[in-house]
């Protein structure tokens, strides 16, 4: 079952074009859930990926998986670390960036807003989704976007298209390992 959302939610980080990607899953047999992310860590852990539960409540998991170094890299970029450092992510390395994120998480009802970032989101819809309040977005796909339509319409397609390949693939027999790219 994580595996089928994996696939449906993060195939573009699977395939080494995003740093990460999130999403719910009914919790069920917690013990079980869990045991598929150790198993899944155990398999991708050769290929730069990680399977976090970031949050469990009401019955759901939130599920992160994100690719390290590239998620490693786009935290160090200088404008996004001095942003972060605004949400209280100063100076942390990866590992640490997400388990302050997931503390985060666990103290909102909702998304706090630098998740974007994480999500490989461009800083400036990040910055510009807080400004605006979510309101008055270029267009919305992925995300919301405050300021590179054309760029972020070409990404949306692309993130589709990656979506639409790995689903098929899947369905054809393809383990997630197998569709996992080493980057």
């Amino acid at each position: 079952m994580i595996e089928k959302c994996i696939i449906e939610h993060c195939s573009p980080t699977l395939a080494g074009i995003k740093p990460a990607g999130l999403f719910s899953c009914p919790l069920g047999g917690e013990a079980e859930v869990l045991e598929q992310i150790r198993q899944l860590n155990l398999k991708l852990s050769g290929r730069g990926v990680v399977v976090s539960v970031m949050n469990k409540r009401d019955g759901r998991a939130l599920i992160y998986v994100y690719r390290e170094a590239m998620l490693k890299k786009a935290l160090e970029n200088r404008e996004t670390a001095e942003f972060l450092k605004t949400c209280g992510y100063g100076g942390l390395n990866v590992e640490k960036a997400v388990a302050r994120l997931k503390e985060r998480l666990a103290q909102s009802d909702g998304f706090p807003h630098e998740i974007g970032v994480f999500l490989g989101y461009p800083l400036g819809d990040v910055i510009g989704f807080i400004e605006n309040g979510g309101k008055n977005c270029k267009c919305v796909g992925c995300w919301k976007v405050y300021c590179n339509e054309c760029e972020a319409k070409k990404t949306f397609e692309k993130f589709k298209k990656c979506t639409g390949i790995y689903r098929r693939l899947y369905e054809t027999g393809k383990s997630v390992l197998q569709l996992t790219v080493a980057v």
